[in-house]
């Protein structure tokens, strides 16, 4: 058997960056099926082989600084490139093709006619709601064109492979005669562990006795960032031992920023955008992992790589947004919901659990334990290459 996978923002560890395609190249290759990646990077074309995949790096450039339309034209073009290239892999039994951006659908659906190979198709975020809701699709006849792409999209896929139970459930209310399959991100429970801080790490990041809070993710406009510094700001005020740390790339980092010194906020600092091993430091010193969304429904649909990094961990979880997440940690006891436009809810919160080390462990062995029992690697990966055979051979 032999796959292809078409996505435009493929990562490694070493990079950095969210790496599901990454495992599940890995999770086809421990199967005995043959990979080729088609992706994108800033500098020139390059093939390399990553444990197995053979990786076909297109000179696209993408920056998550870009705007809406500097973002379109950088997807139409992988769609073009990735299309074209596509060609030299006439002998592939299946194309894998992973959203986000929707765009990819196109180069899937030309693979098909052009070639005759069936694809499945993965959602991680829901497109076009996700820019529509965001405020970036206002155009009618452009919000009219995305959801017939969608649509027609789901319609040509072999099957389709949604990250939540939410974007499952949508994709099913669209096209009902379709097979959706539920397979979200993985936590790395080999990679990841719950384990002391490290002295020297703590002394690295000089947060000696100080209780870590941690962000590590995209700086954008979805992210919302400028709740943690109002939550910086209030724990400030109350007296609270916390040090934020805010970790990543994006379009509002500059921003974020210049608000952070103008306001004086000793008590949270930021870093730059790390590989995994950098991750994993971050991780081991911090005491909860904060997700952060702007209040927007669609945003609570998504499968976000930092949950499932922070339950590997074993790590407090602090969200600022409703949805199949929220229900999760609390279900299980392994996080806490924070009031989005209240930040002094924040301070409430984690109070507690700064008070009580025992409390605190309870909650941390829990997220463990979800992350073990529910979205093991291992298992989802499992799960995924046994999808992949099955459609194979239909």
């Amino acid at each position: 058997m032999k796959v292809l996978i078409i996505h435009q923002h493929f990562k490694t560890p070493q990079s950095g960056g969210a790496i599901r395609s990454y495992y599940l190249s890995q999770a086809l290759i421990e199967k005995g099926i043959e990979v080729v990646v088609i992706t994108a990077h800033d500098d020139d074309y390059k093939l390399e082989n990553v444990e197995g995949a053979e990786v076909h790096f297109l000179k696209v450039p993408y920056n998550n600084s870009f705007g809406f339309i500097k973002r379109s034209i950088a997807f139409l073009k992988f769609v073009r490139k990735g299309a074209r290239k596509a060609g030299e892999f006439k002998d592939v039994n299946l194309c894998y093709a992973i959203s986000v951006p929707l765009t990819v659908g196109l180069a899937a659906r030309w693979i098909k006619k052009r070639y005759n190979i069936p694809f499945v198709f993965e959602v991680g975020d829901l497109w076009p709601d996700a820019p529509v809701q965001m405020g970036f699709v206002n155009n009618s006849l452009l919000k009219k064109f995305l959801y017939k792409l969608e649509y027609n999209t789901y319609l040509s896929a072999k099957s389709i492979v949604a990250l939540s139970p939410p974007i499952q459930a949508a994709i099913e209310s669209k096209i009902s005669e379709k097979k959706v399959h539920m397979i979200p991100n993985m936590a790395d429970t080999e990679f990841y562990n719950k384990t002391a801080k490290s002295r020297e790490l703590v002394e690295q990041y000089k947060v000696q006795g100080k209780f870590v809070v941690s962000y590590i993710g995209a700086i954008g406009v979805a992210n919302g960032l400028n709740y943690i510094l109002d939550c910086a700001i209030v724990s400030r005020k109350a007296g609270l031992p916390i040090q934020f740390i805010l970790c990543g790339d994006g379009a509002k980092k500059q921003q974020l920023k210049e608000t952070i010194e103008k306001q004086q906020l000793e008590n949270i600092f930021m870093l730059d955008f790390t590989n995994r091993i950098g991750v994993q430091e971050l991780m081991n010193i911090s005491d909860a992992a904060f997700i952060c969304y702007q209040p927007v429904p669609i945003l609570e649909t998504g499968s976000p790589n930092k949950f499932f990094d922070a339950l590997a961990a074993g790590k407090l979880t602090v969200i600022n947004f409703g949805g199949w997440i929220k229900n999760e940690i609390e279900e299980n006891n392994c996080g806490l919901y924070v009031d989005p436009q209240n930040p002094s809810d924040f301070v409430k919160k984690i109070k507690p659990f700064i008070t009580d080390r025992l409390l605190l462990e309870n909650y941390q062995y829990n997220a463990r334990s979800l992350a073990e029992r529910k979205y093991s690697r291992k298992e989802l990966s499992e799960q995924f290459s046994t999808l992949i055979a099955e459609v194979i051979n239909q």
